[in-house]
């Protein structure tokens, strides 16, 4: 694996050199004030502890000599001003101090596998602020700044020290080692499977020692994946968070399950402005990316967009001249500022760690690769008890989380036959980890096929949907479904009887979350006309008017569905229900997504239902204002329906007025008829 040799990178927090504190115009006792403190800075750290110990330890001790000979200089400065020679070369010994304890501070924090391969650029930057001092410290006029000859002595000894050249290197081991690492990715690279033996060598010196610390591990390059601008340094960090995967599994074992809290959708109870929408999914974007149309998407959906096999622009149909998703960072700073002063939780962590959207590298394939064949392995092995099963599926459910190569390897290497059978287990963090690795499979669109072909899985997630042994279990079997149903050829086969009752349950008894999941099943599966039959037949109008104020965009939703196929039974229904008025309190308080679908599914009830169900929106007190506000401020699509609406209800109210004229037209007509008809017999 080659290394391009440029500037070592250090972190962003630092502020540019041009931007650094200078210590400008701040002459004699200040100045020499200042160069103190960064000296002694410097001199107060401790060297670093796993990689670059001797280089780190010598730089520390320069600052140290550096330092006494500054500390004597505050304690007696020189009665005369210093020349501006002088002050220049203090100036540059206070810029040169404060990079060599930002570069101290680098090593000491983030991922070593990483420092590890970045130890050249490290070193070269090192001797570069080594040379630095050294040509300060010669051009210092040391006459002029009435140095004892002691502290002159020690002025030429710290010359002297960093004008020599380390022999045979300072951390000659750790170059060794980054050597070792960099033939073993090669390897990788020719599908050739690390020695155990070396592994542990290499994880021991770096103090990977467990499976906390290399899943610690994991997450610091996934941090440098992030922050990195230049793409080849992402892909290398990328092959390094494989070989740590692999080696974690293979040298500690799986980790143990950790309990995690269901997800949070609370920005769904917001308002949310359009422009934080993700076009594909109409939901808050966390991870705004754009890709080459100039469109954004939210990461997540964009990239399950064209691991589909789509080549074109979801929301201009033009085709896509590249597959690079570039981060929009200043809208994701802005979603951000919103989330924080609404209070909404902004979770992007699931986000895909692939950088700009590419396919990841050779070495990072092969390695994801080994780790699931040899979790696999692991998990076919006999005689594993339910902790040590649950450790391993959980291990794949982390893997598949993680990227569409992951989901495909996991799936190559026959998981989905193993995960079948712990899909039964009386375990319940067994079977929450089964139900959410085949959750996590089901993302990618080649696997929707296997799912649904290999025998035993699609029946072993309905029965977790029905009878699973928790809540979550229930809800990630439910989501399961929903990932499925995308592709319009599995829709029928999923809207079995079962099925359709089971998510039905799950909405009507679940908590919040998973009646989310269940409502969005069922939503997706309500595309299909014999559906919604079965939808009908398990009592969906009743559910919806249930939870229609609670979760009102994913109950319109399926309401529109339902209506629209559902024919007069439906609509029927609706109106037994009196539903007409709570979908116009969603056009009133409703999110965005929810109020237009809330209006198009008033329009297609008024149109099948006629004057009965135009009836019964007229009798609600303040609709018209309402459906005015919704074609000022909704979207287009909103904004017509509403439209739609105002004119069903206008001519609703004018055939009403123009019935009761004719009412009252033919009474005083009768009325007439009878006065000229009728005889008065007056008393005799």
């Amino acid at each position: 694996m080659s290394v391009k040799h440029v500037a070592f990178q250090g972190k962003n927090r630092r502020p540019p050199l041009g931007q650094q504190e200078s210590p400008s115009n701040v002459y004699d006792r200040r100045l020499l004030k200042s160069l103190f403190d960064h000296s002694e800075a410097v001199a107060s750290m401790e060297p670093t502890s796993i990689l670059l110990k001797k280089t780190s330890a010598s730089v520390i001790r320069k600052a140290m000599l550096i330092s006494v000979v500054v500390e004597e200089l505050v304690r007696d400065p020189p009665v005369n001003v210093f020349s501006t020679c002088a002050i220049l070369c203090f100036e540059e010994l206070c810029v040169v101090l404060q990079r060599i304890r930002a570069l101290i501070e680098d090593c000491a924090s983030g991922s070593r596998m990483w420092r590890l391969i970045q130890i050249p650029l490290i070193l070269d930057s090192f001797h570069q602020l080594v040379g630095e001092l050294a040509m300060v410290l010669d051009i210092l006029p040391v006459d002029e700044v009435n140095l004892n000859q002691d502290l002159g002595e020690m002025v030429n000894l710290i010359r002297k020290h960093c004008s020599e050249k380390p022999v045979n290197g300072w951390d000659s081991d750790d170059v060794n080692l980054r050597n070792e690492v960099v033939r073993m990715l090669e390897n990788i690279k020719r599908k050739i499977v690390p020695d155990q033996s070396t592994l542990s060598e290499i994880f021991t010196r770096l103090k990977l020692t467990d499976s906390a610390s290399c899943s610690n591990e994991i997450q610091n390059l996934e941090n440098e994946v992030r922050s990195q601008d230049d793409e080849s340094k992402a892909e290398e960090a990328i092959a390094l968070i494989g070989l740590v995967r692999y080696s974690k599994c293979v040298l500690y074992g799986a980790s143990t399950p950790r309990i995690a809290p269901r997800r949070q959708k609370s920005a769904s109870e917001f308002n949310i402005p359009a422009d934080f929408r993700c076009p594909v999914t109409l939901d808050l974007m966390t991870d705004p990316v754009t890709v080459s149309t100039g469109q954004t998407y939210d990461r997540s959906s964009i990239a399950m967009w064209i691991d589909s096999g789509h080549a074109t622009c979801p929301k201009t149909g033009q085709p896509l001249a590249h597959k690079h998703l570039i981060p929009n960072l200043a809208l994701k700073n802005l979603i951000a500022l919103w989330c924080r002063d609404h209070g909404i939780p902004l979770d992007s962590s699931e986000s895909n760690v692939k950088h700009n959207g590419g396919h990841s590298n050779k070495v990072s394939l092969e390695a994801t690769k080994m780790t699931a064949s040899f979790l696999v392995s692991q998990l076919t092995a006999a005689s594993q008890s339910p902790e040590a099963t649950d450790r391993l599926v959980y291990e794949l459910r982390v893997l598949s989380k993680t990227d569409s190569d992951s989901r495909a390897c996991i799936a190559e290497a026959g998981a989905l036959f193993l995960l079948v059978k712990c899909l039964s287990s009386e375990h319940p963090s067994l079977q929450i980890n089964a139900v959410t690795t085949i959750l996590n499979l089901s993302i990618l669109e080649a696997n929707k096929t296997r799912i649904m072909e290999t025998d035993g899985v699609l029946n072993g997630v309905i029965e977790v949907l029905r009878s699973g042994l928790t809540w979550e279990a229930k809800g990630n079997a439910a989501a399961t479904i929903f990932s499925l149903s995308w592709p319009h050829a599995y829709r029928k086969k999923l809207g079995k009887t079962r099925i359709i009752r089971s998510l039905v349950d799950l909405a009507k008894m679940g908590p919040t979350s998973a009646k989310r999941d269940a409502l969005t099943a069922i939503s997706n599966l309500a595309g299909n006309k014999e559906t919604v039959a079965k939808l009908m037949d398990a009592g969906i109008i009743d559910l919806i008017n249930d939870l229609i104020e609670t979760l009102a965009e994913e109950a319109v939703s399926i309401l529109e569905a339902v209506v629209k196929r559902g024919g007069l039974p439906a609509i029927s229904a609706v109106h037994e229900c009196k539903i007409v008025e709570k979908l116009i309190m969603v056009m009133r308080n409703g999110t965005d997504k929810a109020r237009e679908r809330a209006a198009a599914t008033l329009v297609d009830i008024c149109r099948k239902g006629g004057s009965e169900m135009a009836a019964q929106m007229a009798e609600v007190a303040g609709v018209e204002r309402v459906i005015w506000e919704v074609m000022g401020m909704g979207s287009g699509r909103a904004r017509r329906k509403a439209a739609s609406l105002l004119r069903i209800l206008r001519t609703f109210t004018a055939e009403m007025a123009v019935d009761s004229l004719n009412a009252s037209f033919h009474e005083s007509a009768t009325l007439s008829n009878v006065l000229a008809t009728t005889r008065i017999v007056m008393p005799a």
